[in-house]
């Protein structure tokens, strides 16, 4: 009967390190999993109760894990947002048209896209400069204008007071009267500076002749 008893208690043995060594995938599972220590109590009853006790390292190793989880779910939603902004940029590029999801296309697009706006702001910024100093050069031909425009107005001046200066007569100097009368038809005036007086045809050569006065008129004694 001790041996019965003592087989019957070695079976009860064998079905609990049946149930402790189960499926070993189980098993092994989830002590890689939890990362502790099995710890086996055997009473003097024949029951076994399993604890599990988590050992310094575990808490180390969930905290790696979480790490981990944390580090990978930042890649990811960093990667998300890196292709929404390939999108936006595509859609920048190409207004109007899809958007493209092939990012070496997307960035050979934007480099052209950068050159052309670098040469057009090259050719802005010469166009610039030519128009600066064009600017230069009317605001020096204005003033030009201005002073030559200044010296006429003083000539101008000058040439005035002259021309009031030439027409004032000499102190005196009396002004010629009016003419009277005005000369007949077929007649002269005596002298051209004075006034007009009528006055014949003139007289014949042998009339102004005064070589014979002295015999025709002597003088008187």
């Amino acid at each position: 009967m001790e041996a019965v008893d003592q087989f019957e208690g070695d079976d009860c043995y064998l079905d609990y390190l049946d149930i402790l060594l189960g499926p070993a995938d189980s098993l092994t599972n989830s002590i890689c999993s939890s990362g502790g220590v099995v710890d086996v109590d055997f009473s003097s009853s024949g029951g076994a109760v399993t604890q599990f006790k988590e050992c310094s390292r575990k808490r180390g190793q969930s905290d790696l894990c979480s790490r981990a989880g944390t580090k990978a779910c930042r890649e990811k939603l960093r990667r998300e947002r890196l292709n929404d902004r390939f999108q936006d940029l595509s859609s920048v590029l190409e207004p109007g048209r899809p958007a493209k999801t092939d990012k070496p296309a997307i960035l050979d697009d934007a480099i052209r896209v950068l050159n052309q706006l670098k040469n057009e702001a090259q050719e802005l910024k010469e166009t610039n400069e030519k128009l600066l100093e064009e600017i230069k050069s009317l605001k020096a031909e204005k003033t030009e204008l201005r002073e030559e425009k200044l010296m006429l107005k003083a000539d101008k001046e000058k040439m005035e007071q002259q021309l009031k200066t030439v027409a004032l007569p000499p102190s005196g100097f009396m002004p010629a009267y009016p003419a009277a009368y005005h000369a007949a038809a077929n007649k002269m005036p005596v002298f051209p500076s004075y006034g007009l007086m009528p006055m014949w045809h003139y007289l014949p050569p042998a009339a102004c002749d005064t070589s014979r006065d002295h015999e025709l008129r002597p003088p008187a004694a």
